[in-house]
């Protein structure tokens, strides 16, 4: 009688520890961590993200730290006269 018990308790436990495994495995498999790209998708990638660095270093060649610190302070105080 207690052996049976024990045993259909330790079944159900399986079964349970099953399912929530499936659901784990089918969760992970819908929404994966890493994200494989083909040659091509890779290739544009790179070529945007250099596109991109190129643009950005062209900016702060071209930034002056002196008109933005004025820039700044007029606002500031423009802001401070608003209050």
């Amino acid at each position: 009688m207690m052996t049976s018990a024990l045993l259909y308790g330790i079944v159900i436990i399986l079964i349970v520890l099953n399912i929530v495994l499936l659901m784990l495995y089918y969760s992970a498999k819908s929404n994966p961590y890493y994200v494989v790209y083909d040659e091509e998708t890779k290739n544009a990638l790179k070529r945007r993200v250099t596109s991109l660095k190129e643009d950005l270093e062209s900016e702060l060649i071209d930034f002056d730290i002196e008109e933005w610190e004025k820039t700044l302070e007029e606002s500031i105080d423009e802001e401070v006269r608003n209050l």
